[in-house]
């Protein structure tokens, strides 16, 4: 096999020269072009047969997520390695979905960065141990938010949490009363009691606690 051949996207030039440095040094790996946004990256992978695509996220012109995107729909896509200074959730998430391989920082070391080039070449994923830690503290957040929510609902008598349902939906009182077969002072007065139970003060509190418990 040949060498793996690398794009680097990044419009600070002084990164893309010296990532250039780094990649061209290690063993079995070939930088054949660069780019400075994410705008140029179509008509360079229309140039160059590329395996690996090293994106940064924050460009002035298509940022690095938006560019990802582009890339992975291509016939015979190459592989995104995210390489940036960011890693808010945002940025991670939205990269990941758009189809990035992989997600370093800038700060790695050279042979961590090396190495991510050749896991995503093999088809193999690789995420920065920060950006790791993120995620599972993100997923470990979300379900215990949702456990949290669930537990409040089951506080509720089958027809609160009826009642409170159709208020996640966004039905009116005179839409839960039809449904449930129950006249609207009625509707008003379980509501009531809902709000009571689950110490919230609005409707859309009690509708985004039922979203939150459903996620």
């Amino acid at each position: 096999m040949g060498p793996v051949r690398i794009v680097i996207v990044d419009d600070d030039a002084l990164v893309r020269s010296a990532l250039r440095l780094m990649l061209d040094g290690a063993d079995g790996i070939e930088v054949v072009a660069e780019a400075g946004d994410g705008a140029e990256v179509p008509g360079v992978l229309a140039a160059h047969a590329v395996d690996v695509v090293l994106m940064d996220l924050r460009m002035p012109g298509v940022d690095g997520i938006a560019a990802t995107r582009e890339v992975r729909r291509r016939r015979d896509a190459p592989a995104v390695v995210v390489l940036t200074t960011f890693d808010t959730q945002a940025e991670v998430e939205g990269a990941l979905a758009a189809g990035a391989a992989g997600y370093l920082l800038k700060d790695a070391a050279p042979p961590r960065i090396v190495a991510a080039v050749r896991a995503a070449a093999a088809g193999e994923p690789v995420l920065a141990p920060q950006v790791a830690r993120r995620l599972m503290d993100a997923a470990a957040a979300s379900s215990a938010d949702r456990e949290s929510a669930r537990a409040r609902l089951a506080r509720l008598t089958p027809r609160e949490r009826e009642v409170a349902e159709c208020i996640g939906r966004g039905a009116s009182n005179a839409d839960i009363g039809h449904e449930l077969h129950l006249s609207v002072p009625t509707v008003k007065a379980y509501t009531s009691s809902v709000l009571d139970k689950l110490d919230l003060t609005s409707r859309t509190h009690v509708a985004l606690l039922v979203q939150q418990a459903q996620e």
